[in-house]
């Protein structure tokens, strides 16, 4: 029906963490804010104000326009029309979920505007956005906050998330330079030797003991010999600051396919020293200008609808 107003907030962030390849994310505190309101006069318009405010379609081939469309018929219901309004904060093109943060947006605002009766689980939600991601590592974490562990099996998708040691400091250095995923993903070799896949499954499983209970070892976990490599000649920048970072202690990895550079920082002291050494490096090298450094935290609540009123 007409006059029906939802709102989300839904959070950055971060796959692999290193060798958590296509299976671990971590949502941080940046967020994106979007709301809608249905209509019946056949109109469709997003006003997007931010992150690719300049670039994003404003009509109905809106990614999070479509994707509400697409998920309300899927329970076998349209809106006639539909106002968007979307404040973009994460950065587009930079490895921190940007397409998953709207792709969760979408569905849980069209799972809001459904009727009680028809409204997608928590699993469905996860299933239907993992779908159209592609895979679960950043839609998890958005969804629930926290860690996210996600595997699947047999086409389905599952994920569980886990609190965070309070003294894990997410900081992030995010370049001018966009990187696409699709050709992130494209670098990367078609298989890898045994001791390769060996190395980076344990050390993903150390990661998770690094995270939450010990971040003593969070730079022996961080160690990665998947993908990290195969990406750095596409960013080769973002490469050098995080050669630098680790040879001088930092758990640093790329987030997801990058660009950015995050660092997992063992408390607000280290954050600090984090801070101070990437902005010596940028400073004293041949780096692009434009680099955003930030302090976050974790995001311990996942994606929020925050209102949801008929008139």
């Amino acid at each position: 029906m007409p006059g029906q107003r939802v709102s989300v907030r839904v959070p950055a962030t971060s796959a692999n963490l290193g060798p958590g390849f296509d299976s671990l994310g971590l949502a941080v505190s940046l967020y994106d804010s979007v709301s809608v309101e249905t209509t019946d006069d056949g109109v469709f318009h997003a006003e997007i104000s931010g992150e690719g405010a300049a670039n994003l379609p404003t009509d109905e081939s809106h990614l999070i326009i479509r994707t509400i469309q697409d998920t309300l018929g899927r329970a076998g219901y349209r809106a006639e029309g539909l106002r968007l309004q979307a404040e973009n904060v994460i950065p587009h093109g930079r490895g921190l979920g940007s397409s998953a943060a709207a792709i969760v947006s979408a569905v849980l605002l069209a799972n809001s505007l459904l009727p009680v009766a028809a409204r997608l689980s928590a699993q469905e939600v996860l299933q239907l956005c993992s779908a159209q991601e592609g895979h679960p590592d950043n839609v998890a974490p958005a969804l629930a906050g926290k860690l996210a562990i996600s595997w699947e099996t047999a086409g389905s998708f599952f994920s569980t998330a886990v609190d965070v040691a309070t003294e894990i400091v997410p900081v992030v250095a995010i370049p001018s330079y966009e990187l696409s995923t699709e050709m992130a993903r494209n670098l990367l070799p078609v298989s890898v030797p045994h001791h390769i896949a060996a190395a980076n499954a344990g050390r993903a499983a150390l990661l998770v003991q690094a995270l939450t209970r010990d971040p003593e070892l969070l730079l022996a976990a961080t160690v990665d010999e998947l993908h990290q490599s195969h990406r750095a000649p596409a960013m080769a920048p973002s490469a050098d600051l995080l050669q630098s970072l680790r040879a001088s202690g930092f758990a640093a990895v790329v987030s997801g396919a990058g660009p950015t550079v995050m660092t997992l920082a063992a408390g607000s002291a280290q954050a600090d020293e984090v801070e101070r050494h990437i902005a010596a490096t940028l400073a004293s090298s041949q780096m692009p200008d434009g680099w955003r450094v930030l302090k976050l935290t974790v995001d311990t609540d996942g994606a929020k609808v925050e209102v949801h009123r008929r008139k």
